[in-house]
């Protein structure tokens, strides 16, 4: 089994990502850095010289490059709900948790959003993305966790484990 963390930029996904998958003795997987291997380029220089729909084509093939993969924890990036492709995969493979962060503690963790590699920030926004988001990330979540921006990441990390495997025992 796998789980994947979604939630906006700042959630902490690959932070608690990478201390569940310890935790579990799972390999953790960032996409934001197999997008950064792939292309040769930060994100938000991604964004710069090939737009916004870019990054998302580039996310989406690294979420499909993943392909049977087993005991990992999957940190994509926050904006992965917009790939109904991408999303369908990773519930295919995975149990979706959506680290449900308030949006004070997001804006407060991205203090330089614009400079962070995030889909939509020419257009919109932090709040208007955090906005359209949340309504996607519960749509496509197994389960949700609800964040304040001050828990202690060992109890998250109990949390999501006594979510995706209590149906198991």
């Amino acid at each position: 089994m796998n789980i994947t963390l979604i939630g906006m930029a700042g959630a902490g996904k690959s932070t608690i990502g990478r201390i569940l998958a310890k935790r579990l003795g799972y390999t953790f997987i960032d996409v934001d850095h197999l997008i950064k291997e792939n292309t040769g380029m930060p994100l938000q220089t991604l964004i710069d010289k090939q737009g916004d729909s870019a990054l998302i084509s580039f996310e989406e093939e690294a979420i499909l490059s993943l392909g049977q993969v087993d005991k990992c924890v999957i940190s994509p990036g926050g904006s992965v709900v917009y790939s109904e492709k991408a999303m369908e995969h990773l519930k295919k493979i995975s149990k979706i948790i959506f680290l449900d962060t308030d949006f004070r503690s997001i804006s407060r963790r991205l203090p330089n959003a614009r400079k962070r590699g995030i889909v939509g920030l020419r257009d919109r926004s932090l709040k208007e993305l955090f906005e359209e988001r949340i309504v996607l990330y519960h749509k496509y979540a197994d389960f949700s966790i609800k964040l304040r921006g001050k828990e202690n990441i060992q109890k998250i990390t109990e949390k999501i484990i006594e979510l995706c495997f209590e149906e198991n025992t």
